[in-house]
Protein backbone atom coordinates (compact mmCIF):
# COMPACT_ATOMS: atom_id res chain seq x y z
CA UNK A 1 0.00 0.00 0.00
CA UNK A 2 1.38 3.31 -0.66
CA UNK A 3 2.10 6.06 1.85
CA UNK A 4 -0.83 8.07 0.35
CA UNK A 5 -3.53 5.98 -0.61
CA UNK A 6 -6.92 5.30 1.80
CA UNK A 7 -8.49 7.22 4.68
CA UNK A 8 -4.96 9.05 4.94
CA UNK A 9 -5.73 12.36 6.75
CA UNK A 10 -3.42 14.09 4.55
CA UNK A 11 -5.05 12.99 1.41
CA UNK A 12 -8.55 13.66 2.83
CA UNK A 13 -6.97 17.38 3.38
CA UNK A 14 -6.00 17.94 0.03
CA UNK A 15 -9.18 16.51 -1.73
CA UNK A 16 -11.19 18.99 0.64
CA UNK A 17 -8.71 21.53 -0.70
CA UNK A 18 -9.47 20.68 -4.31
CA UNK A 19 -13.05 20.50 -3.64
CA UNK A 20 -13.38 23.70 -2.21
CA UNK A 21 -10.91 24.96 -5.04
CA UNK A 22 -14.00 23.36 -7.07
CA UNK A 23 -11.29 21.62 -9.28
CA UNK A 24 -12.74 18.86 -12.02
CA UNK A 25 -12.43 15.35 -10.49
CA UNK A 26 -10.42 14.58 -12.77
CA UNK A 27 -8.26 17.14 -12.23
CA UNK A 28 -8.05 15.72 -8.64
CA UNK A 29 -7.56 12.50 -9.56
CA UNK A 30 -4.28 13.69 -11.82
CA UNK A 31 -3.10 15.91 -8.78
CA UNK A 32 -3.02 12.45 -6.18
CA UNK A 33 -1.68 10.62 -8.47
CA UNK A 34 1.45 13.00 -8.62
CA UNK A 35 1.32 12.60 -4.56
CA UNK A 36 1.55 8.91 -4.51
CA UNK A 37 4.39 9.03 -6.85
CA UNK A 38 6.37 11.47 -5.12
CA UNK A 39 5.17 9.19 -1.88
CA UNK A 40 6.97 6.36 -3.63
CA UNK A 41 9.80 8.37 -5.09
CA UNK A 42 10.47 9.07 -1.65
CA UNK A 43 9.07 5.87 0.14
CA UNK A 44 7.37 8.24 2.74
CA UNK A 45 4.95 10.05 3.17
CA UNK A 46 5.71 13.01 1.18
CA UNK A 47 3.88 16.00 3.73
CA UNK A 48 7.42 17.31 4.76
CA UNK A 49 9.54 16.99 1.39
CA UNK A 50 11.96 19.26 1.16
CA UNK A 51 12.69 21.46 -1.90
CA UNK A 52 15.82 19.28 -2.77
CA UNK A 53 13.64 15.66 -2.67
CA UNK A 54 10.93 17.65 -4.71
CA UNK A 55 13.99 18.81 -7.18
CA UNK A 56 15.09 15.29 -7.26
CA UNK A 57 11.42 13.86 -7.88
CA UNK A 58 11.42 16.18 -10.94
CA UNK A 59 14.53 15.66 -11.88
CA UNK A 60 13.20 11.72 -11.96
CA UNK A 61 10.64 11.91 -14.03
CA UNK A 62 12.25 14.37 -16.73
CA UNK A 63 15.01 11.30 -16.92
CA UNK A 64 11.89 8.78 -17.41
CA UNK A 65 10.65 10.57 -20.33
CA UNK A 66 7.77 12.10 -18.83
CA UNK A 67 6.14 15.58 -20.48
CA UNK A 68 6.66 18.45 -19.80
CA UNK A 69 3.13 18.75 -19.24
CA UNK A 70 2.70 15.78 -16.87
CA UNK A 71 5.77 17.13 -15.06
CA UNK A 72 3.55 20.86 -14.54
CA UNK A 73 0.65 18.80 -13.71
CA UNK A 74 2.47 17.03 -11.23
CA UNK A 75 3.95 19.58 -9.78
CA UNK A 76 0.48 21.68 -9.18
CA UNK A 77 -1.00 18.88 -7.44
CA UNK A 78 1.73 19.25 -5.02
CA UNK A 79 0.87 22.74 -4.10
CA UNK A 80 -2.43 21.21 -2.38
CA UNK A 81 0.03 19.16 -0.30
Amino acid sequence: MSYFEGSNPIRQRMIEDMTMRRLSPKTQIGYIRGVKKLATFLKRSPEDATAEELRQFQLALAEQGTSNITINATLSGLTFL
